[in-house]
């Protein structure tokens, strides 16, 4: 299961992810999405798990939880909300 994690403070690394999840299950991968030209920190990252049931429990357990003086969001992934970009101009 994908999930995502939010509000994260700037300093949170992949690592980090890693190991506050791996508590609950195996961890597959864990990124922290940062800008493409500062490589800063956006505040979210995902968490990749290949137990449901593990990621389930990781959802419950850490959602809310104050993490490097914030709380923390954990929720599933939503996959749906890839949407194909619509150009801007057209070819004639």
């Amino acid at each position: 299961m994908n999930i995502y994690v939010g509000n994260l403070s700037f300093s949170t690394t992949g690592d980090d992810l890693k190991t506050m999840f791996a508590e609950f299950g195996e961890v597959t991968e864990a990124k922290v999405i940062t800008d493409h030209h500062t490589s800063r920190s956006k505040g979210f990252g995902f968490v990749e798990m290949p137990s449901n049931s593990e990621a389930d429990q990781a959802i419950k357990a850490l959602n809310g939880k104050d993490v490097d003086g914030r709380n923390i969001k954990v929720n599933p992934a939503d996959p749906g909300r890839k949407k194909a970009r619509k150009s801007t101009f057209r070819r004639r």
